[in-house]
């Protein structure tokens, strides 16, 4: 097999299945749209697989299903992974094994969480099974692009291995599933808005969950799915009537999500046939009816992921590890029925935004408020705390450097107080030195917002803190 080429002479699951029958260990480097896939195998089995597109965002995402299982994995621990591991973000707080530095970061911070006992091998094999699933699912999509085989530098310490088939076979069913949305749903990475006017009678609107109506506001569908507990299909499945009826509008993936490849493109749809669709819709119905239970992960036990040193060198995971995430839909119909002024009047969290520059105040506002956050803006730092108290925010963004009195003090005061001992403090701050964050780190700050920062920036922190 040549070790480079491109992918108008080979499809990428076509290459994915020819490296599959090898016995060799390497890495198939793929570059598509400025985005980067890495898939590490080893005797023809999956060992990891990564894309550079907000690499950390997707693990975080993960861990919050896993967290619902596993208690040990908080807030704090998963705040702490990306501080540690986060290549924007990374403060080098802990020692990093020499043999881990040249493998995927995300990958380090998963073996880090199995060295310290928050993850078990078997849950750490179904978390990076789930992880893989993800990014070969956007891999499959790939039109066009180069790609190469390196051997990878170090050998990577193995917590599971997956059969190459059977990952291929699971993914293209949720592709064909994404499908039956098309043109409406392009992207899992698409951002839901829900249109109120008050001319709609209060019988026409949708009889939403209240929490997904409070959250539809620049999440995309993925990270709507995380909060509310659900699978994105099952999400998408909920929301799909009130986007064809005009209720509910798709924004476009914000950046770097919007150089991820599509679930279709428009060429490919003009060739479909009735024919094709039809059978689309029938795998649908077959392998998940509208009103099946959905789970969006596995539960954890030893019969789904075998850690490596537990399975054969030359066999294939069990069966089970395959099986399509199933929960149950949180849309209950005893949730009370949501009506204009609960949508449009209510605001889900306050934050509190603390800054002596009115153009930073000015932006943060002008992100979050669009966002239907309630936010409270402070220029004169020395009257924040009595202001703070006042106001009891959700999540305080506080300016490292300021007159009068510095970040690291305001957050020192505002941690004594027993009230915001566990309030989100971010550091909204140009700094990126490793000396800033070890002293962050001790004051009490919960993480770092650099500065310049864009919307999506900003709302991913709220992701992280807040849902």
């Amino acid at each position: 097999m040549n070790n480079s080429g491109a992918f108008t002479k080979l499809r990428p699951l076509s290459l994915l299945r020819q490296l599959s029958n090898c016995s060799d260990t390497t890495c198939l480097q793929a570059l598509s749209n400025s985005v980067s896939w890495s898939i590490y195998l080893e005797q023809g089995k999956i060992t990891y697989a990564t894309h550079s597109v907000e690499p950390f965002d997707r693990l975080e995402r993960h861990l919050r299903r896993l967290s619902h299982q596993i208690p040990l994995l908080t807030t704090e621990v998963r705040v702490q992974l990306r501080l540690m591991f986060e290549p924007d973000s990374h403060s080098q707080l802990i020692e990093h094994d020499s043999n881990l530095r040249n493998h995927p970061p995300e990958y380090q911070a998963i073996s880090w969480l199995v060295s310290q006992q928050h993850l078990h091998s078997t849950q750490a094999g179904v978390l990076i099974q789930e992880l893989v699933k993800e990014v070969i699912e956007s891999f499959s999509l790939i039109k066009e692009g180069t790609y190469e085989l390196i051997e990878p530098l170090n050998i990577m310490p193995k917590i599971c291995r997956l059969d190459v088939e059977k990952i291929l076979e699971r993914c293209q069913v949720r592709l064909h599933n994404w499908q039956t949305f098309v043109p409406q749903i392009s992207s899992p990475y698409q951002r839901p808005y829900l249109l109120i006017n008050s001319k709609i009678d209060e019988k026409d609107l949708p009889t939403l969950q209240p929490d997904l109506i409070n959250w539809m506001k620049g999440f995309s569908l993925c990270h709507l799915a995380v909060i509310l507990n659900q699978d994105e299909i099952q999400l998408a499945r909920n929301l799909y009537p009130y986007i064809l009826q005009g209720r509910i509008i798709l924004h476009e993936p914000d950046p770097p999500f919007d150089k991820l490849p599509k679930i279709f493109e428009e060429r490919c749809l003009r060739r479909a046939t009735p024919t094709l669709f039809s059978k689309l819709v029938t795998l649908v119905d077959t392998k998940e009816k509208l009103n099946t239970t959905v789970k969006p992960y596995p539960d954890i036990s030893e019969e789904n992921v075998a850690p490596v040193h537990r399975l054969p060198q030359t066999s294939a995971p069990p069966e089970e590890n395959f099986q399509e995430p199933t929960i149950s839909n949180n849309i209950n119909p005893a949730y009370q029925r949501v009506t204009a002024a609960t949508v449009t009047a209510q605001k889900f969290h306050k934050i509190v935004s603390v800054d002596d520059s009115p153009t930073i105040l000015k932006e943060i506002s002008h992100f979050l408020e669009n966002e239907n956050f309630s936010v409270v803006t402070i220029n004169d730092p020395l009257k924040a705390i009595l202001s703070i108290i006042r106001h009891k925010p959700d999540l305080i963004l506080l300016d490292l450097n300021m007159v009068g009195i510095d970040g690291y003090e305001l957050c020192r005061i505002i941690r004594n107080n027993l009230s915001f001992q566990k309030t989100p403090i971010i550091f909204v701050t140009g700094n990126k030195g490793i000396v800033d964050k070890v002293k962050a780190k001790l004051v009490g700050a919960s993480g770092y917002l650099t500065k310049p920062f864009s919307r999506a920036e900003l709302l991913k922190t709220v992701f992280m803190h807040l849902t």
